[in-house]
Formats: structure tokens, sequence, C-alpha cells
């Protein structure tokens, strides 16, 4: 994992040397050359295949729209799915689809997105927006995710624990979109994961954006995310601002309880936010570290043949 941006790097380099040259490159395997490259081919040719849009998108049969330029990419849910089932090896997900900065191919061992959903659960109440301690709230989440992990372990699967903080929640009361990241270290992981999430609430339910990375992708993964921020509106009669008392139904739970990912009893929804971040680690993050462990593992093994030559 720490060599992979040298390495994609040195891909880069050995596609520019003639085939004839390439078996002669110095200090690297002639094998595991082959793999990388080969590998960053097919990358490349699948990568070309999806149908990506620009500019205006709508999305969920019109409920919301997000306007991304030319900076960003969107797959729509049935192309998303073949990231997340043909590339990430993911069962099919329901979603609104996915972005992706402009450059990034997903198919590549640094390649990370943004999915996209909505929940419709209704209209959910901010009175508790500006009251809302999360020092505090950060040592519940991270007792949660300590029982969340046993139970994980009992069932087979990685353990995780929350670290901290990657970005401070914050909610803005004009725009009612909030946002917050928290740094997970997962068992079995050399790099904390980065999850980074974005929630704009409306009039039936909110908008979910979650990114997944790893911690040293946080500087390219903060400012997509804050720029598709002002980018992300719910479309006229779905806003917030809609809301009708007499008629639509209003959340069991607040804005805190959106970061928290404490259970929403009084709605019977076992929704724990904590879950979901486990969940999509294992989903979103074999895309990222399982293509970078394939990375790592020619690297160890050059790396082991180089200090057994040398010895």
């Amino acid at each position: 994992m720490k060599h992979r941006h040298l390495f994609f790097g040195i891909v880069l380099f050995v596609l520019a040397i003639p085939a004839t040259a390439q078996q002669d490159t110095v200090g690297i395997d002639s094998t595991y050359l082959a793999e990388i490259i080969q590998f960053y081919k097919e990358a490349y040719a699948k990568d070309s295949l999806l149908n990506y849009q620009h500019g205006f998108i709508e999305l969920g049969d019109g409920i919301a729209n997000i306007n991304l330029g030319e900076s960003f990419k969107y797959l729509d849910p049935e192309e998303a799915n073949k990231i997340i089932v043909e590339a990430w090896g993911n069962p099919p997900q329901q979603t609104l689809g996915m972005i992706f900065p402009d450059s990034v191919n997903p198919y590549l061992p640094e390649g990370w997105g943004i999915i996209l959903a909505y929940d419709a659960e209704g209209y959910i109440e901010d009175d508790d927006a500006n009251d809302i301690d999360y020092d505090e709230m950060l040592v519940d989440m991270k007792a949660q995710a300590a029982e969340s992990s046993k139970l994980r372990k009992e069932q087979g699967y990685d353990g995780y624990a929350v670290v901290g903080w990657a970005e401070s929640p914050y909610y803005d009361q004009e725009s009612k979109k909030l946002y917050w990241a928290k740094e997970l270290a997962f068992d079995g992981s050399d790099i904390n994961t980065l999850n980074y999430d974005i929630r704009v609430l409306g009039r039936s339910g909110y908008l979910r954006l979650n990114a997944v990375a790893g911690m040293d992708q946080l500087e390219m993964v903060k400012p997509a995310m804050q720029d598709l921020l002002t980018k992300v509106e719910f479309a006229e009669g779905h806003t917030y601002f809609d809301f009708d008392p007499g008629v639509d139904k209003v959340a069991a739970y607040g804005v805190g309880a959106l970061v928290a990912g404490k259970i929403a009893a009084k709605a019977g929804i076992l929704k724990m936010i904590g879950i979901f971040l486990a969940k999509f680690w294992k989903f979103i993050l074999m895309g990222i570290v399982g293509v970078g462990a394939f990375a790592k593992k020619m690297w160890t093994g050059k790396e082991k043949r180089e200090l057994g030559e040398d010895s």
C-alpha cells in the first residue's frame, strides 16, 4: 500500500518503454512487470466501456439533482453496479448511482468513488443540531464500534475501531446539509480507512453521499466532497422547506442520530450507521485495498528478490 503512488508512476513509465526494451528494465522482475502491465491495460480498457455522464444529472426519478460540470462524472445505478459487482466483487446494491472525480479510474488501486442513495424515512427535525457535543458523541461511537466489532468477529468478519474524526461534523442550517468524516481502523489493513459522509435533508428523507478511501487519500477526497456538497440539491417540491406537517411523516430521530448512528427504536429501524460503515468497508474497500494488495504483492516479491540477490 505504501508504494502504490510510486507504483502507479513506474507503470506509466514502463508502458512508454518499447516492448523490446521492457524485458531489460533494471530492477523489475519481468514476470511481475508483465502482470502489472496487463492489469493496467485491462483497467483502462474496462473504464473506457463505462457510460459516464457529465453536467446536470437528475437523481431518483427527479427527486433530486446534481450539477457536476466537467470536474466529475456520473454512473447511473445500472452502470454503478458494474463497478460494485464486476470490479469490486460484491452483490448488487440499490443506489442512485455513483460519482467519481473525472480523472479517477475506479478499476485502479488508487481509484475511489462516491455512493449516492436516498433514505425515505421522513422529515428530520433539526432542533438538536446546535446542541450536539460531538466530542462526547465520539466516545459513544467508539464504544458502539467495539460492540459491533465483537459481533463481526463472531460472524467471521474482520473487526474494526473508530479512531476519531477525520473531519468534525458540521451542519449548515441554511442549506440543511450535514457532513463529517471518520477515521476507522480495520483488522488486517495497514492503512486506516476514511469514511467521508454527506447528508442532504429533504421533505421526506435525506440523500446520502458516502465516500470510502484510505486515510492517505484524505487530501484528495476532502476537496472533492466539499465541492459536491454545493452541487447536490433536492428538486422543487421535495426540499426541506416543502415539508407539510399535515401530510408528511416526521422521522423518529434528529440530526445527531445521523452522525452517531444510534438505533431509531421508535421507527423500528435497526439502522446503525456504524454497521453501515463497516458493511461498506467490506463493500467498497475491496475495490481500493483489494487491488492495492495485488500491487503490494508485486512490490513485496520484488523487494524480497532484491534482498536475496544482494545477500
